[in-house]
């Protein structure tokens, strides 16, 4: 059976399309405008670390640059048009979505129930009800407020007391919602509260609706997929339920199966929806300009699918010792186009009011040029004052030789 084609030029421009990196950097960046790009990508990751910006504003600003971090905390604090939960990790995802997310809520109850009682600390179960009266009587809580007479473990961040345990779990199983976060402490509150009860399924969850609704939204914001990777998008999905899914869509004519072609001019077999090889053909070329992407970046999310279609391969090494690190702690990739052509280390050094570039590799196959140069020093002016800088500021040797 002879499968249509999709080269690697237009199953990129796909993708980056699927991820709003086609078009030019411009845009409504608050309200309704930052509401309907978050539903466009499906959610967009959390994350703590501040090397320059935290990862969630800088996924929104290379796509939005008038954005802001206020744009966002409104949005998900006072609007309530988003609300916070995991996928492959913590997000924030349109509340829309929220009726969907009744099976994440119940799988999540039953696995973390067996792994937390193995590796955390003993007796959370015991401060549920504790816990939610206290929410009850004090309205919401972070973790310091509650269980301050239990002892916490020794063992780093992740060895919390029993009530923050239970907070976590409470919160990870549906009968609480993250309301907001004060730096980046979360604040729980009784759902409720919170959710509007329409938003709630009346009854047990509908495993086959939610699974059939989650699929198709995977693989609307991949343009294309395998059924591992439709069951990786959301993390909620089985592998099997993927692959039964994927089976019964294409016997009802809703997807096909086609050939990409990969950077290394390897083919791979995905399923996608019919018709999607024209509509990847007429899509206009990506701009050209250099654009700084956070390690989260939805398009890096899958470290593998990266580096198949767009031949880079990027670790992010924050838990990788110093010593045996290649590159740095934090590292941000560089889109050119629809390439990524290298990856720069760099940090706010606010004490001193600059945009400190310590470093700069390009890729194996990128002549780094003048023009590149400015290219990039453009961008980053404009980073820098994104981030709230005065200057940027080049080590001596920023500019690496390709590893």
């Amino acid at each position: 059976m002879a499968f249509q084609h999709l080269d690697n030029r237009a199953a990129r421009a796909l993708f980056m399309d699927r991820h709003a990196l086609l078009e030019q950097p411009a845009g409504g960046a608050k309200g309704e405008d930052l509401l309907q790009l978050i539903h466009r990508l499906g959610f967009v990751q959390l994350d703590s670390i501040n090397t320059v910006a935290r990862a969630h504003d800088m996924i929104l600003y290379a796509r939005r640059p008038s954005y802001r971090a206020r744009h966002l905390k409104r949005l998900y604090e006072r609007d309530k048009a988003l609300f916070e939960h995991w996928t492959h990790d913590a997000a924030v995802i349109p509340m829309a979505f929220y009726r969907h997310w009744h099976l994440r809520f119940q799988r999540d109850a039953d696995m973390l129930k067996a792994r937390w009682k193995n590796w955390r600390r003993d007796g959370f179960e015991q401060r549920f009800e504790t816990v939610l009266q206290h929410i009850r009587d004090h309205g919401p809580v972070g973790s310091s407020d509650v269980g301050k007479d239990e002892k916490k473990g020794s063992g780093g961040w992740w060895d919390w007391h029993p009530s923050k345990t239970a907070l976590e779990y409470l919160w990870r199983s549906g009968a609480l919602t993250v309301v907001g976060r004060d730096g980046f402490q979360k604040r729980y509150d009784l759902t409720e509260r919170v959710i509007e009860t329409h938003l709630y399924p009346g009854g047990p969850c509908d495993t086959e609706a939610t699974v059939d609704w989650l699929c198709n939204a995977a693989l609307d914001r991949l343009g294309f997929a395998t059924s591992g990777e439709l069951a990786a998008f959301w993390d909620t999905v089985s592998a099997a339920e993927a692959k039964d899914w994927c089976k019964q869509a294409l016997t009802q004519g809703n997807i096909e199966e086609i050939c990409v072609e990969c950077a290394d001019g390897n083919e791979r077999r995905v399923f996608a929806r019919p018709g999607i090889c024209a509509e990847a053909a007429a899509l206009t070329p990506a701009p050209g300009r250099i654009r700084v992407l956070s390690p989260f970046d939805p398009m890096l999310r899958d470290r593998n699918r990266a580096e198949r279609l767009f031949g880079f391969c990027y670790r992010i090494e924050v838990f990788v010792p110093e010593p045996k690190r290649v590159y740095g702690y934090y590292v941000f990739p560089l889109l050119e186009g629809d390439r990524l052509i290298g990856r720069i280390d760099m940090k706010a050094q606010r004490e001193r009011d600059v945009l400190n570039v310590r470093a700069l590799w390009p890729e194996r196959k990128v002549r780094w040029s003048d023009a590149r140069t400015r290219r990039l020093q453009a961008e980053l002016d404009r980073v820098r004052r994104f981030a709230g800088l005065g200057e940027v500021e080049f080590a001596d040797d920023w500019l690496k030789s390709p590893k």
